[in-house]
């Protein structure tokens, strides 16, 4: 298969196959190789954690598994015979917003999304109470405050319905309390039976929201494991130092 076939290679997993599956996967961003030969599967309901340092590759791996990348390789997205085409939404490390109210930022979002209409009224008010800002929706987006605004970016990706959601360190410069409700908020998407991707520097986030732990190095998936392995097993030397450095008590 050559690079241009691969990189336009979308197909639909078996039943009992994986959601998503990726078999080598490789990309490059400039003269970067940003990854290389990536072997990934993510099954309904799983909630995978993507560690490493900065320029690892999490979050080019992220923009990749939404399907916003040129890449070599396979990435298989769908089950057959599924009832309908599965949906990603993707909440970006600093979501975009414009400065218009929180509402048609949310409305925005699914007509981007092609949702019909005659859903997208109901839709849109479902999720700003789902996120806790039923009350704020008239104010514009960028009068809100970070906390606010990442949980307004959660709304607008979770009122597309999606299958997989993908999160690109979610609370990042957020205080304590806004880091606690956007965390809680993810547990309980996930535990609507999304599967989860997220990114992240901070390892105690990713002990408490993931049930794997994936290290990248270099654009090279290292490890993938389950949580409690990851944390507790022997791991190849990269991985263990990288884990030494981030848990002085490891």
């Amino acid at each position: 298969m050559t690079a241009l076939s691969a990189a336009t290679a979308v197909c639909a997993c078996a039943p009992g196959a994986p959601l998503l599956r990726l078999q080598g996967v490789s990309a490059r961003l400039g003269a970067v190789q940003a990854l290389r030969d990536i072997h990934l599967e993510l099954r309904r309901g799983e909630r995978l954690a993507l560690v490493g340092a900065n320029g690892a590759g999490k979050t080019t791996l992220l923009r990749l598994l939404q399907g916003l990348l040129p890449h070599a390789g396979q990435r298989c997205f769908g089950l057959a015979g599924a009832p309908r085409p599965p949906v990603a939404a993707m909440v970006f490390q600093r979501p975009f917003m414009l400065s218009l109210s929180a509402r048609f930022n949310v409305m925005l979002g699914l007509w981007l999304a092609r949702v019909p209409r005659a859903q997208r009224a109901a839709r849109c008010d479902e999720a700003l109470v789902r996120v806790g800002l039923q009350r704020l929706a008239s104010r514009p987006a960028h009068q809100l405050s970070g906390g606010e605004q990442q949980r307004l970016a959660l709304a607008r990706a979770w009122a597309l319905r999606p299958d997989l959601l993908l999160l690109d360190e979610p609370t990042a410069s957020l205080d304590p309390g806004a880091k606690r409700e956007v965390e809680a908020l993810i547990e309980e998407i996930a535990a609507e039976g999304v599967t989860l991707v997220m990114s992240t520097h901070n390892l105690g986030q990713a002990k408490r929201l993931a049930t794997r732990v994936a290290y990248l190095e270099g654009g090279r998936l290292v490890v993938d494991l389950p949580v409690d392995r990851f944390f507790n097993d022997a791991l190849p030397a990269e991985a263990a130092q990288f884990l030494k450095g981030e848990l002085p008590w490891h």
